[in-house]
Formats: C-alpha cells, structure tokens, sequence
C-alpha cells in the first residue's frame, strides 16, 4: 500500500533547516533538514506518534495535528490544502481514470476565434487542441504533443526557454497539484514513469513534493526566427471540461514583443494561412 502521506512528510521536512525552525545549529547533521524529533517537539506531539504518520501506520490525523505540523513545516496554503487531501475521505475512495479528454465544440470556436497563440490542454498537459500561430511559437504546441514531454526531453523545447530552470519547476508543482490523490490514473502513471526513467530533473523535482497552481504569469522565449519575447501567459477553465484550460499567450499592447508576435504571425505561416486556424486533437 502507497504511503503518501510519508513521502510528503518527509520530502518536506527535508527542505526545512533547523535554522528556519529556530534550532540552534548543533554540529554535524546526518539527514537534511530537520529530524522527525524536532518536527514532534515543534508540533507538539510525540516523536512516536509522528514516526507513524510518516510510516504509514497511522492514516487519520486530525485536521488540527495537521496544522501543527504545516505550521512546522512551513507550508503556505496550497502545500496544507494538498496535505488534508492525503487523508481525507475521498483520498482513500481512488478510482481509476479511464475517460478520454474530449474538446466541447464551443471551446474549439472560441480557440479558433483567436489571433493569439492559444491552445488547450488536458490535466496533463496533452495538448488537445491549438492554433496555428501557437505552433509557430513553439512547434510542441501541436495537438498529440505533452508539454512536460518536451520540457524534459526535447533540447528544442528547453532551447526556447531561456528560464528552462524555473519553467521546470513550476510545471512539476503544476503537475502534482493537478492528480492530487488520483495516482492511479493510467494516464499519470505513463506519463511519470516516462520522466522518471528518461530525466534525472525530473526525479529531481517530483522528490521534493511542491504543489502549486498555475497563475497568469509572464514567459520568456528565445525564439529562433524572432529572438528574445516576453508575453504574458493566462489559463482560463473550461466550463463543463474537468480539467481542460484555454492556454492564451499576448504580448502587451504597442510593445516590440507585440511586434515580434506580429512578426511571427506573418513569417512563420504559409501564405493564405489563417493564424486562427485549429488543429484539433486526433481521436
């Protein structure tokens, strides 16, 4: 039986230095981070009970126990929301995921309708569907494509983001946020696995157990027709679509990454090319 909640436990306590903790430094170390002892003592219980719970033996904490130790382990708010999910009820009713992700028709107009580089991406980051001019900025902007796939693998890919760094790291804290509890989805376990074996960044990252959202945030591109451009990256939910976005990048207006963007648009399509144009998802 998976313990996820002993592997998040630990995975964090290792980030926190007893520095942090308000622990006077007390010679050599032999684990990073702090002890299970000292994250006990802090929380105010028992280094016994709490060796349970990161073993696994015991799996009802209350919602209060928890807190104590967020608060040692200093997890914001969408690290402990994460963490109530690990043992709440509907964490130990998994079910396995086996429905294909599906485009409504009304998203795929709106995608279509725009002059930006959009596309729309599954709960993990399938590309589903995209427009033509989010292919000219990034060719694994196609439908079929994984962008996590790319990140990881494809030296093109990381070439265009010269963040690569930070880019990685969110997207994993993304990924994580987005299958909760689910980790029996087919899906996930492919797609894990996958990285697992082929990247060492990505073991790397999926260890240390950050969970965070997306936000509306400005990328950075390298791009090797237009060069340097920043635009502005928003993800906007699908109504009636769990867990499909509308990815949209735009630069700011009157800018020269807007011109760029134009330039872009112009250059890398063939003529008579609508940018607008949709290549939906092969079924």
């Amino acid at each position: 039986m998976s313990n996820e909640l002993g592997a998040f436990l630990s995975a964090r306590r290792a980030l926190v230095t007893p520095e942090q903790a308000g622990i006077p430094h007390g010679g050599v170390r032999r684990v990073p981070g702090l002890r299970r002892e000292e994250v006990a003592m802090l929380a105010g219980l028992s280094a016994d009970y709490y060796l349970r719970l990161e073993r696994g033996r015991d799996r009802n904490p209350s919602v209060q126990v928890l807190e104590s130790i967020a608060r040692v382990l200093q997890l914001d708010e969408e690290h402990l929301a994460y963490l109530l999910t690990l043992v709440s009820e509907s964490a130990r009713k998994r079910r396995r995921r086996s429905r294909r992700e599906t485009v409504p028709p009304g998203a795929l107009k709106l995608l279509g309708s725009l002059v930006q580089p959009a596309f729309i991406e599954g709960r993990y980051f399938d590309i589903l569907a995209s427009n033509s001019l989010a292919q000219a900025l990034s060719p694994g902007l196609v439908a079929g494509g994984n962008q996590l796939r790319d990140l990881f693998l494809n030296p093109a890919e990381q070439a265009l983001h010269p963040e690569w760094e930070n880019i990685t790291e969110c997207f994993v804290a993304n990924l994580r946020q987005a299958v909760g509890t689910d980790i029996d989805d087919p899906r996930f376990i492919e797609l894990t696995g996958e990285l697992s074996l082929a990247s060492a960044r990505f073991r790397q990252l999926w260890a240390r157990h950050e969970v965070r959202g997306q936000r509306g945030t400005p990328i950075r591109f390298n791009h090797p027709q237009v060069g340097e451009l920043t635009l502005n990256r928003e993800r906007l939910s699908i109504g009636g679509a769990d867990g499909l976005m509308l990815v949209v990048y735009h630069a700011d207006a009157g800018s020269g990454d807007a011109d760029k963007l134009s330039l872009l648009a112009s250059a890398g399509l063939p003529a008579g090319r609508d940018p607008r144009a949709v290549q939906p998802a092969r079924t």
